[in-house]
């Protein structure tokens, strides 16, 4: 049985070479590698090392080295076809049974196709009026996008072998271009004004020898960069977006221009390669055309660095689909790459970041935060998950807010449940509903993100946060389905694995009412800095549980204590001002950061993002900057103290914290008038501070009264 090479190099490649050889001995990190005692022969001092990057072992003190292939055969005595297909098994990567095509294709002995030499090119209305005279046969193709299973019309025909470009002339950036903007010369010659050495006289001299993918994809690479720097609408794309010089460079960054063959154009000799790699399609009327027109190009990498694809992103964001990826090939499958994984090795990240696009990899990696990688197109699998833990046993997910972003949120966790093992973390970044990382991190800085993925929800929270937002929990029934709900999902974890319990456990506590729930916040907030005055308390409570202003608590208090409803005599209501009668606000306390805090909630509530720590960081980012700092200094250990004991509602600690507050401010209001007397507004005081007072005196024996009751 031949295996193609790169069918091997793919294997070896994709391969979890830190998982395979840690069944048989212990490997710890160093540096970025990992080094362990060597189990192919004895010894006490750690010399064998695995370097995840190339994904090959070597022993400085035997000797022994070579990749998983190698280390399948020679270790655990499997034949070479053995250790191929339980690579293939493991990775996912499918073996050609029958004799296949690989890497390499026929090139052929074609001249490039020269357009003729017009002194003007044809109009726009000439070319549209030549299309409008074929058949319906004839009519232009239509490119199905494989990856977003979209489709994507195209506009009017042209005579097939000619290279005029109709998209420019529709183009919206006519009034602002002209040819030598777009890469053109002065002589309509419609070829790349770059390519200057292109004779369409001279034979090949490579032609009819084997070409090679791997070379054509770098040479179609080098094409696109090249074409971006001659095309400037298209290098507005990135500029506008912030993206730099260097890394435009780092990712290859490029552009495909407009026309239906310039690829042929460009590759003539190769039209067989592009046509293996799906990036020119051939129409149901015969006719060849490229896959990326007018698109920005994000090439894709393996784990080597070698390109391997591209992504191709429209510059109008009404083209439908927004973004396309080139089809499987020979040496592209998608479900086995993630976008910035060969980058991120390259600066030797040690934590990694799942994210939804392109440019949100490369926005945090011009950032500085290496180790964002996306998938192509399709969802992240559970090999490219336990890959990533291998890396890291912590790996942190970040979707968009929105129900889209949120359901492939949950469809991630399932994938991974099989692959979490007790010492394996999985984490959730839910960033604010109008961001993403690439605007986020733009928005509010580099610290600001590194403290958005530090504080991630873990892996329990979010289960938990996620379902009992589709669950009644007020009812038994809606309990129970969120617990059976739970109860299957932990099946999918690893045989054995201690967190199903803890997990199924941990939830079950949570339903168990809300009795316990605010003795357990006072505890933390007391084991946390038992020296902070109530309004920090309180600060730090609405942070954690800010959608409870949505109903004011000063005014429910108000409602509750009965103090809207005093039966004051006539005599004094008609000698009374309103603002004496109004409930008190949050102005009143005379507390400027307390006011901060609520008004800035009050003013971004319907903004705010459903994980209480990237709520909680939204509102800090928006404060006055004189209140953050205890905020900021504060909030990491609160935050944790609080999710340490499962605390989920903080109702009753507010209420309480914000009746103390109201006693006080009503008693200095007493004193005021007892020294600047106002006999009317002395006597209204006096009324709502007796209402108040008997009021939270019921509430703290009722409290009392539940507590004795549930020692019993």
């Amino acid at each position: 049985m031949s295996i193609p090479s790169h069918i091997l190099e793919q294997l070896n490649s994709q391969a979890d070479l830190i998982s395979i050889i840690g069944r048989h001995t212990t490997l710890k990190r160093a540096g970025g590698e990992f080094k362990g005692c060597c189990p192919f022969h004895g010894e006490k001092s750690p010399s064998f090392y695995v370097n995840p990057q190339k994904n090959i072992y070597h022993c400085f003190g035997c000797s022994v080295g070579g990749n998983a292939i190698s280390f399948l055969r020679d270790y655990e005595n499997l034949t070479f076809i053995e250790a191929v297909n339980e690579l293939s098994k493991q990775t996912g990567i499918e073996v050609p049974k029958d004799e296949q095509k690989n890497v390499s294709y026929q090139r052929r002995a074609s001249k490039p196709v020269k357009p003729s030499k017009s002194a003007t090119p044809p109009s726009a209305s000439s070319i549209s009026n030549n299309a409008s005279n074929k058949t319906a046969s004839e009519q232009p193709p239509i490119s199905t996008d494989e990856n977003n299973h979209h489709s994507q019309d195209l506009p009017v025909d042209i005579p097939y072998g000619a290279d005029y470009d109709v998209g420019r002339f529709n183009s919206p950036y006519d009034n602002d271009h002209n040819f030598d903007n777009f890469g053109y010369d002065n002589n309509q010659n419609l070829s790349p004004a770059w390519d200057t050495d292109n004779d369409a006289g001279l034979a090949d001299p490579q032609a009819d020898q084997d070409g090679n993918l791997y070379d054509l994809l770098e040479q179609i690479a080098t094409f696109y960069q090249q074409s971006l720097s001659t095309h400037p609408h298209a290098m507005h794309y990135f500029t506008a977006r912030g993206v730099t010089p260097s890394i435009i460079e780092t990712f290859g960054l490029g552009y495909a221009p407009f026309g239906w063959q310039h690829l042929e154009h460009q590759f003539p000799q190769d039209i067989e390669g592009l046509k293996a790699l799906g990036l020119v399609r051939q129409s149901e009327s015969g006719r060849d055309y490229d896959l990326l027109r007018d698109r920005v190009i994000f090439p894709i990498r393996d784990n080597q660095g070698r390109t391997i694809g591209f992504g191709g992103r429209a510059l109008d964001d009404e083209v439908k689909p927004k973004y396309i990826n080139s089809s499987d090939s020979p040496v592209f499958h998608k479900q086995h790459v993630l976008y910035g994984y060969y980058e991120s090795r390259q600066q030797r990240a040690d934590s990694w970041l799942v994210v939804e696009g392109y440019m949100d990899v490369i926005a945090l990696y011009q950032a500085g935060i290496y180790g964002a990688v996306a998938s192509m197109g399709t969802a992240i699998n559970e090999s490219q998950i336990a890959r990533l833990l291998t890396m890291n046993p912590t790996l942190t997910l970040s979707f968009d807010g929105d129900s889209a972003g949120q359901k492939a949120a949950w469809r991630t966790l399932e994938v991974a449940l099989p692959v979490l093992g007790d010492d394996k973390e999985l984490r959730f970044l839910s960033l604010p509903s109008e961001h993403d990382p690439d605007t986020f991190i733009k928005a509010n800085g580099l610290d600001a993100m590194r403290e958005q993925i530090a504080h991630a929800m873990p892996l329990s929270q979010y289960i938990f946060a996620y379902l009992s937002e589709r669950h009644n929990l007020s009812l038994a029934e809606g309990k129970a389905k969120l617990m059976s709900q739970v109860r299957a999902l932990t099946t999918s974890l690893p045989k054995g694995s201690s967190f199903r319990y803890l997990l199924n456990n941990d939830i079950y506590q949570k339903l168990g009412g809300k009795r316990s729930q605010n003795t357990e916040a006072k505890d933390a907030l007391l084991n946390f800095d038992g020296d902070m005055t109530i309004s920090q308390q309180l600060q730090l409570c609405f942070l954690f549980q800010p959608r409870m202003l949505i109903d004011d608590p000063i005014e429910s208090i108000w409602r509750q204590a009965g103090i809207d409803r005093l039966n004051i005599p006539a005599h004094i209501m008609q000698r009374a001002s309103a603002d004496t009668l109004r409930p008190l606000a949050w102005q009143d306390l005379q507390d400027t950061a307390l006011f901060d805090v609520v008004s800035t909630i009050q003013r971004c509530l319907s903004h705010l993002p459903n994980d209480a720590n990237a709520a909680a960081h939204f509102v800090l980012s928006n404060l006055n900057p004189d209140h953050q700092p205890m905020l900021s200094r504060n909030w990491g250990a609160f935050y944790k103290a609080l999710t340490t004991r499962n605390v989920l509602s903080l109702d009753d600690l507010v209420e309480e914290l914000v009746s103390q507050l109201l006693e006080r401010t009503m008693k200095k209001r007493m004193q005021e008038l007892i020294k600047n007397p106002d006999h009317i507004k002395q006597a209204i005081v006096n009324m709502q501070t007796q209402h108040l007072s008997n009021w939270l005196r019921a509430k703290r024996a009722e409290q009392a009264t539940q507590m004795a009751s549930s020692q019993i």
